[in-house]
């Protein structure tokens, strides 16, 4: 495999207590990673070390070849990292069309073609164009927070619990569209709760206990194992 993002003995604190603790990790071109564990595992905090809006206290991260480990944040944008961050993050009184106009804020030229793409996979987007997205429900505000990450045009994208506070069926709806995103060759490292959801349409997967990576496989292998079962599906 070749890793377009790799992460070696990431380890981040705060203060004086260590929220990851040397985690290795790597996310192939095209792959879709799942990133699974409790509340408070250290997931979120991993991901913010990603995008640079969190420091590392120790080790390395590569992105495209690169070592990015010191990189600002707007740096690593520009390079092709984007977040879709926990709890949406929307600008509420903006317009869905400037949400998704501030996604590309860092390219140059036309992005009209982007938009008609974001609509088109977004369908419920088209209908709120002009409005404002504090206006939208929680389900589509996270679809709208996707969209804008990938007005982007990201090389890889970091999805921060897309599932949380929604009912079922917008559940499945937004993993529908994840899943869709992989086929289509978006590289993404998903951090998720809901163990199985994640693994079920993920290549491949690590567990996260205590800001330590204690399990690693593929997707289905991780989903079918016992200890994962119990410890985190309630099976």
């Amino acid at each position: 495999m070749t890793a377009l993002l790799r992460v070696e003995g990431l380890s981040s604190q705060y203060g004086r207590i260590r929220a990851l603790e040397a985690v290795d990790i790597a996310v192939g071109e095209g792959e879709l990673v799942a990133l699974v564990g409790a509340n408070g595992a250290g997931k979120t905090t991993l991901l913010r070390c990603l995008s640079g809006v969190r420091p590392i206290s120790a080790g390395r991260v590569r992105f495209a070849g690169r070592d990015i480990t010191r990189l600002a944040a707007a740096e690593r944008v520009a390079l092709g990292i984007a977040q879709v961050p926990e709890g949406r993050q929307v600008f509420a009184p903006m317009t869905v069309e400037d949400n998704l106009r501030l996604g590309a804020y860092r390219r140059h030229g036309d992005v009209a073609a982007d938009l008609e793409r974001m609509l088109a996979l977004f369908p419920v987007l088209k209908a709120k164009f002009r409005l404002a997205a504090g206006t939208l429900s929680g389900g589509q505000q996270q679809m709208l927070a996707i969209a804008r990450a990938l007005m982007s045009a990201p090389r890889l994208l970091l999805l921060d619990e897309p599932s949380m506070g929604l009912a079922p069926l917008l559940v499945a709806e937004i993993f529908a569209t994840i899943e869709a995103l992989r086929r289509a060759g978006t590289t993404i490292l998903l951090v998720e709760q809901n163990a199985a959801a994640a693994l079920a349409i993920a290549d491949r997967g690590h567990v996260l206990e205590t800001g330590r990576v204690v399990m690693s496989g593929d997707g289905a292998a991780l989903l079918a194992d016992e200890r994962i079962r119990q410890a985190y599906l309630g099976i």
